[in-house]
């Protein structure tokens, strides 16, 4: 399976190696709150030269946000000093692949140290996660490793601009409209006072805070948490552990379920049985001879359940539930939901 250097060694996104600093200019976003992903022959082709200046571009940017009723003392502060990126434009358009193993890739991202942090997070934490927990249903086993991975704890959240970058990204011609769009929203964050123009960094693609929401993901699952008028998913740990949840929440988790189980597979069984698109209960997986990864059977519970392959073709094999699902909203990578649900398993509390 091809993974994105972004999923492999970069804070705010799968694979940040722990301690790592904050700044790295070459974080992307997680899948959820980033662009949607695009193919890989357009990310070297760039558009072509846009006719009118940065400057002007702007100005655009401001008359629309005028008329959206964004204040004009908020644009000011916003826009002041904004400057075109050339390397949020390089990142983006050089997004190398990279072959890995899945358990190498499981290695580097569910790691003693992260698995060691998260339970000490759990455990500093409880009080908060349990209250969470009774409002959104969501496991706190979940939001610790999303946490750990997405950020490492909130310590790596990016150190760009991001009205800079999106509106730089916006500028660009190649997602234009979407990037627009998302510049538009983060104007509108600034202007409800959630959090200040200096203040509001994240990656090079626009995801910001702990939790790497991009400003619509934002506008739509950020919570405030401890009611002082701000949803603050940068430096308010409560915020931001609570809009994680929500996210989850408003996706569909489930929390009498887990995400699913490595299992062992009969000689023989035909791996066109494997997809997220194909459901069968766990009695009918037992049936056909799949077993829990201890060569146990699997649980009796009345569940439907998908057979994944972490390397299509090869393996390993997981049975999967409603909310591996779920995490695939996060980020649309297998081997990502894989890891979030190995650390989840390791941090316990289950």
């Amino acid at each position: 399976m091809s993974v994105s250097l972004g999923l492999l060694a970069l804070p705010g996104c799968v694979g940040a190696t722990d301690g790592q600093a904050a700044t790295d200019e070459t974080q992307p976003a997680a899948v959820t709150v980033a662009p949607p992903p695009s193919a890989a022959a357009e990310a070297t082709v760039a558009p072509p030269p846009r006719a009118e200046s940065f400057d002007s571009f702007l100005s655009g940017v401001r008359t629309d946000a005028l008329a959206a009723g964004v204040k004009p003392t908020t644009l000011d502060a916003a826009l002041a000093g904004v400057t075109h990126i050339d390397r949020v434009i390089e990142l983006d358009r050089k997004q190398p692949e990279f072959s890995l193993s899945f358990d190498t890739y499981l290695e580097r991202i569910v790691t003693p140290a992260r698995i060691a942090e998260g339970k000490r997070k759990l455990e500093e934490n409880r009080a908060l996660l349990t209250a969470i927990e009774q409002r959104f249903g969501v496991q706190p086993r979940f939001v610790v490793a999303l946490w750990g991975i997405e950020t490492g704890f909130g310590r790596n959240t990016g150190g760009m601009s991001v009205i800079s970058s999106l509106a730089t990204l916006a500028y660009d011609g190649r997602r234009s409209a979407y990037f627009r769009t998302e510049l538009m929203q983060a104007l509108r964050i600034l202007d409800q006072g959630h959090i200040t123009p200096s203040a509001m960094v994240g990656s090079w693609a626009g995801a910001m805070g702990q939790c790497q929401f991009m400003p619509s993901t934002f506008v739509k699952f950020a919570v405030d948490w401890d009611g002082d008028g701000r949803r603050d998913i940068w430096r308010n740990r409560a915020d931001a552990l609570a809009s994680a949840a929500n996210y989850l929440s408003s996706e569909g988790w489930k929390d009498d379920q887990t995400w699913g189980r490595a299992v062992q597979i009969p000689d023989g069984l035909s791996l066109d049985l494997a997809g997220l698109d194909k459901t069968r209960t766990l009695a009918e997986w037992s049936r056909l001879g799949l077993r829990a990864a201890d060569g146990k059977p699997l649980p009796q519970r009345d569940l439907r359940a998908s057979l994944v392959l972490a390397e299509p073709g090869k393996g390993p094999p997981f049975l999967v539930y409603d909310n591996f699902r779920t995490i695939m909203k996060w980020n649309r990578s297998t081997f990502f939901a894989l890891a979030v649900g190995h650390l989840a398993d390791r941090i316990g509390d289950r």
